[in-house]
């Protein structure tokens, strides 16, 4: 790919060549068609846009019409809503915006271009067009964010994205709302990198996703004040634009419900109020300790959790292959078994970087080095590094590796501090397995080590934080002291592992809700809609939708009664 557009000087060839290339490898799955459906239906959807004048108004922010696993349950959301007499409205970016998070480095041989041009020549009107073509033939109102700026507001955004102190962009606020935080978060999630430092026209991409920032804030000023919404639905909740809708949102009263495509196949997890990396955090403790824990869900939970080994059960997993056999992967890493081992699991550097009040460290990347300088003393501990796999694996590759962090800040490790890199097939679950206890920042895979229990400490905003089974670290004093009592030689306590199996069932049985309409695909997006008629998204026919639209609609939690539902088939079966 660089090496064809490289030498070329014409830039209307280049341009040609890199349209050829979204088109192929981004955009080629199409946007959902509904015109069967809806033609099949017509009276019943007819009906449906007739009656809802009244209804509770709703607006689904898609925003990046390119994102198509968000085109694709959001048009299913808005049909949905509709049908249960929701008033829908869509907002959708129309080629404004100057950076964006249909926008990555990977897309951009040339970045330079990119920081100067943006995505407008060679991106928008493949993103925005189909999806403005899809919603637009489900008769619902349409917002384009065009609609909703002055030429003032575009100078002002324009003059302080220009003129703003590089070092105030980050914790720039305007009105009240982070601005500057979700500017850095998508000019990171643009580089796919956990930090700025040293990279070649980090400035120019944070001040145009400043700019884009600033002009998503006015926009849902500007269509709030015009439009009683009383409810935004959106994806992801972060970067730019839509950690700016939720911002607005939530400064104006209006309720926001922010969704993710789950772990698990056909699911998906939705919060309210905010993404679901804050929510997810402090959700109260009660809402799974009171499961009826029984043989039955246990079996359940383990029969998913050992299929996560292989991701058998899931959207996407980053080993075909993974290594489970002992002898093998003691080859390999060179561990020493008669030395007890403490695992280590690191993160994506650029995923999701936002503030957290509780980290014991300012970053991933201070928390790893300090890590390493910490064992480095304990020869009497072996340090089993585990780099994430989606550092190269990844729907977004990072540019930033952990590998390269450690390489500059160590000429030789201390032998007791052993590595396994990213590309490795050593399976993650089966060497931690082996660990005295596990040192996470926010992986997820906390949840699952600590339902076989395993004892975790978490250092950073990981969702097993305070849920009153993990060693919840607040500082770096109290990191380093919780390290000096290791090795622990004990798994966690009868009680403590009760706890983290509910925790699990809840957060991979509970919390990610079932829509079996949606068919996965193995390709770009993950799912497709798989529907027979408008009448299987009717209330009743799907009850992960109804928790979906109850929730949206009555303000309802996202969980999904996945215990209930169990125990009701069971008892229908035994009759």
């Amino acid at each position: 790919m660089h090496k064809r557009l490289a030498p070329l000087k014409d830039f209307a060839k280049r341009h040609s060549l890199l349209r050829n290339f979204f088109r192929k490898y981004f955009y080629k799955p199409k946007q959902p068609s509904w015109a069967n459906l809806l033609e099949q239906d017509s009276e019943t959807w007819k009906t449906a846009l007739e009656n809802n004048v009244n209804g509770e108004r709703i607006l689904i922010a898609t925003s990046v019409g390119g994102y198509l696993a968000g085109t694709s349950l959001e048009s299913a959301l808005a049909i949905a809503l509709t049908l249960r007499g929701a008033k829908v409205g869509i907002l959708l970016c129309d080629e404004s915006l100057p950076a964006c998070f249909a926008c990555w480095r990977g897309w951009f041989p040339n970045i330079k271009h990119f920081s100067d041009n943006g995505p407008q020549k060679t991106m928008c009107s493949d993103c925005f067009k189909p999806a403005h073509d899809m919603f637009r033939s489900l008769g619902i109102t349409v917002h384009l964010y065009s609609e909703f700026q002055s030429q003032s507001e575009l100078s002002e955004a324009e003059q302080i994205s220009s003129t703003l102190p590089f070092h105030n962009i980050s914790n720039y606020e305007k009105d009240g709302i982070a601005v500057g935080e979700h500017a850095l978060a998508g000019a990171l999630r643009f580089l796919t990198r956990g930090d700025i430092d040293d990279e070649p026209y980090a400035e120019e991409i944070l001040r145009r996703y400043l700019k884009a920032a600033l002009m998503t804030t006015n926009a849902m000023n500007n269509l709030l004040e015009k439009n009683g919404y009383g409810c935004a639905v959106f994806h992801h909740g972060i970067y730019v634009p839509q950690g700016l809708i939720g911002e607005v949102c939530r400064n104006k009263g209006v309720c926001v419900v922010n969704w993710n495509p789950a772990y698990r196949k056909k699911s998906f997890i939705f919060s309210h109020d905010n993404t679901y990396h804050h929510t997810m955090i402090t959700e109260p403790v009660d809402r799974w300790n009171s499961i009826d824990w029984n043989d039955t869900l246990e079996d359940e939970l383990n029969e998913y959790l050992k299929s996560r080994w292989q991701g058998t059960e899931d959207w996407i997993w980053f080993h075909e292959k993974p290594e489970f056999e002992m002898g093998k992967i003691m080859r390999e890493t060179g561990i020493d078994p008669s030395k007890p081992c403490i695992g280590m699991l690191t993160s994506v550097m650029w995923d999701a970087r936002l503030h957290y009040p509780s980290n014991a460290f300012p970053g991933m990347s201070e928390w790893i080095i300090s890590t390493i300088d910490y064992f480095s003393k304990r020869p009497d501990l072996q340090l089993v590094i585990r780099i994430h796999p989606a550092e190269i694996r990844g729907t977004l590759p990072s540019n930033q590796k952990v590998m390269d962090l450690i390489n500059k800040a160590y000429s030789q490790l201390p032998g007791n501090i052993i590595i396994i890199p990213p590309e490795s097939s050593v399976s993650t679950y089966m060497i931690m397995s082996q660990c005295d206890t596990v040192i996470i920042y926010n992986t997820k895979t906390g949840v699952e080590l600590a339902a076989t229990g395993l004892p975790i400490v978490v250092a950073g905003e990981a969702w097993l934080r305070d849920k009153g089974f993990t060693m919840d670290i607040a500082s770096a004093s109290t990191y380093f002291e919780c390290l000096d009592t290791l090795p622990l030689n004990k798994r966690m306590s009868e009680e403590n592992i009760l706890k983290a199996k509910k925790y699990a069932y809840h957060f991979f049985f509970r919390r990610m809700i079932p829509l079996d309409f949606m068919s996965p695909t193995g390709a770009n997006p993950p799912y497709e809609i798989n529907l027979s008629s408008l009448n299987d998204l009717m209330k009743g026919k799907s009850r992960g939708l109804d928790v979906i639209c109850e929730g949206i609609l009555k303000g309802g939690d996202f969980i999904y009664p996945s215990e209930i539902l169990h125990d009701k088939q069971l008892c229908s079966s035994q009759l």
